[in-house]
């Protein structure tokens, strides 16, 4: 999909505020690490992640989504009432209905014309959010919408942390529940515009998708728990990126192209390490926050893309790509030009 009138006119996100420490974790299981002879210090060693962040125990997904939303309206300078569409991107939920979107909407004050709705793509759906919007841009419908997410992985943390301390916890207990461990926190929201409403925005030019759903079975996620196949999963989403890649640089010749700066999903250590090592990517020009953020879900791309504004790495003229990944398997990779 190519996009000839759609422009970023501003980015937001909300750090949480409670930070926990691999550390503390370890510190929690260490009865447990000792009961199945694991070692010490495990989480962090096999993920590289030395910290991730929380909201509060009473903040739902819908308040700090609407936080990063009223940030990135104040930042766009516009007024709310000319906001066409409100898309909610999160995977974390207040309940399973009403969708987040009307309670932020509700929350933010937005028109009654403003249409709104929560989409689904596991890791993925800020993405998906960006592409439906612009899509709807480019058509003529509306002229701004808002994506939101709010991710907090406070309740999943807390219900994984006491089935891995329960008495009949297993080693395979441990393995099925270990990617839950690297899950942190944020919120981000992202105004787009029609580019002629948005002269100093930035463009969004294109967006490829690439789907391999028969891996859907290697992560599946409630709110109390996430069963992974981490290995298997890995494996396979390499692989993924690595058919997406040979799309990309064969059949759309972004090979010819220059790359200023390289936004990815941030899992751990080893999936970044691998990603980078498959993709042939430069390490320089990727601004890695998964250390001391974890995997914060569909919110982790924004929340980067915003870090690497604000660390001087973006310069007006560059070009960005954007490489998404989200459990099911499905893949994209955008173009934006600052």
């Amino acid at each position: 999909m190519k996009f000839e009138n759609v422009s970023i006119k501003s980015l937001a996100y909300v750090d949480a505020p409670h930070v926990i420490t691999s550390a503390s974790l370890e510190d929690i299981l260490a009865p447990v690490f000792e009961r199945l002879g694991l070692r010490p210090h495990i989480i962090q060693e096999l993920t590289g992640i030395e910290s991730r962040r929380f909201f509060g125990v009473d903040e739902q997904p819908s308040d700090v989504a609407a936080q990063a939303g009223e940030k990135a309206v104040e930042l766009a300078g516009i007024s709310r009432d000319k906001i066409g569409v409100l898309v909610n991107t999160s995977v974390c939920k207040d309940y399973i209905e009403p969708s987040v979107a009307s309670i932020v909407h509700g929350k933010m004050g937005l028109s009654p014309d403003c249409f709104n709705f929560d989409i689904g793509d596991a890791c993925l759906g800020f993405l998906d959010g960006m592409t439906i919007v612009a899509n709807m841009i480019e058509r003529g419908q509306i002229d701004y919408g808002l994506i939101v997410d709010g991710e907090n992985s406070r309740e999943v943390m807390d219900h994984t942390l006491k089935r891995l301390s329960a008495p009949e916890a297993t080693k395979d207990t441990f393995r099925d529940n270990f990617a839950t461990l690297t899950l942190g926190s944020g919120s981000a929201a992202m105004i787009l515009a029609r580019s002629d409403l948005a002269p100093e925005g930035h463009k969004f030019t294109e967006i490829h998708y690439m789907a391999a759903t028969e891996h859907s079975h290697l992560c599946r996620g409630q709110r109390e728990g996430m069963i992974t196949d981490a290995k298997g999963l890995l494996i396979a989403g390499i692989q993924t990126a690595i058919m997406m890649t040979n799309k990309v640089m064969n059949d759309l010749k972004w090979k010819e192209r220059h790359v200023d700066e390289v936004i990815i999903h941030q899992v751990s250590a080893r999936n970044t390490e691998m990603l980078i090592q498959a993709l042939q990517l430069d390490p320089e020009k990727l601004h890695l926050i998964f250390p001391t953020f974890g995997n914060m879900g569909p919110a982790a791309i924004p929340i980067c893309l915003g870090k690497s504004l604000e660390a001087g790495r973006i310069s007006k003229g560059d070009r960005v790509v954007v490489m998404g990944m989200g459990s099911g398997i499905n893949c994209c990779y955008m173009e934006l030009l600052w």
